[in-house]
């Protein structure tokens, strides 16, 4: 069973890569405004959402969920499309474009660029906290989101506007908060840092939230100590997941990111080494 997607829109490529304990639908109140030139694929990553479990095989957690994304554009015939992703999915984005997979990367807050430990062991403590919350108000779930006050309270460590939050997408939210929770915990025992090389013909785009309290805006300057080469764009007003706090404004980094041409795919040419298929 492969990885759960959709594929809608026309134009480039775009592969949208959600945060962790999120799921595909997480692009919603982007997906309208950006259809219209691009087409999309988003992708439930393994553990997550309708996807099946993330298989470590011995891995560390972000290098499996990275093969496995791998793995799925082969299936879709998808040599090097734009890629683009928010926390968890943007460092995923990065690493496909350092491995040759993507012909841009876009990181929304991308993981992976922690000034100190602190930073990790704040972020792993928040999600520790909403785990546990989540469980506890789990029998409530559905009267909470159905008012600001309760989709404040719910989601206010990542979203900057919660109240934009509609009351079905924060109850879905919420669903696949707990539907991730194993995944989850695999992921926060294993640090990722994101210390690659992309290539210099791959454009990427670093965007950062100004009111990101799970991985604060300071965590940019890191990522432009790694990535010198990389544009770098603030989402003022925004919280770690930003595409509901100011929709217009993140489709349009996006398109802006995306706006190199994916390369065709390579016509093969018969050798003798190549017939083989080795």
């Amino acid at each position: 069973m492969g990885l759960a997607f959709e594929r809608v829109g026309s134009g480039p490529p775009l592969v949208l890569l959600h945060g962790i304990g999120h799921h595909r639908q997480a692009w919603n109140a982007v997906t309208g405004l950006l259809a219209p030139s691009r087409e999309l694929i988003l992708v439930d990553l393994p553990g997550h959402g309708e996807s099946p479990p993330l298989r470590l095989d011995g891995r560390p957690p972000v290098e499996a969920l990275a093969a496995e994304v791998a793995a799925f554009l082969d299936s879709q015939g998808l040599d090097r499309p734009h890629v683009a992703g928010n926390s968890l999915g943007g460092v995923l984005a990065l690493i496909l474009a350092a491995h040759g997979r993507a012909a841009s990367a876009t990181g929304l807050s991308p993981a992976g660029f922690w000034r100190r430990g602190a930073d990790f062991r704040r972020a792993k403590a928040i999600f520790t906290v909403m785990q546990a919350a989540s469980a506890g108000v789990h029998p409530v779930a559905a009267g909470l989101t159905r008012s600001r006050a309760g989709r404040a309270f719910m989601y206010a460590a990542i979203v900057a506007k919660p109240s934009q939050l509609s009351p079905e997408q924060a109850r879905a939210d919420a669903d696949a908060f707990r539907t991730a929770r194993v995944t989850m915990k695999e992921i926060l025992d294993v640090p990722v840092s994101f210390t690659l090389d992309i290539p210099d013909d791959v454009p990427v785009t670093i965007a950062w939230g100004t009111h990101d309290r799970l991985l604060p805006a300071g965590q940019a300057d890191v990522a432009r100590q790694r990535l010198p080469q990389a544009r770098f764009v603030l989402l003022p007003g925004c919280g770690h997941v930003p595409m509901t706090d100011d929709p217009a404004l993140v489709a349009r980094v996006l398109l802006e990111g995306s706006t190199v041409p994916a390369p065709a795919p390579a016509r093969a040419t018969a050798t003798a080494e190549g017939a083989t298929g080795g």
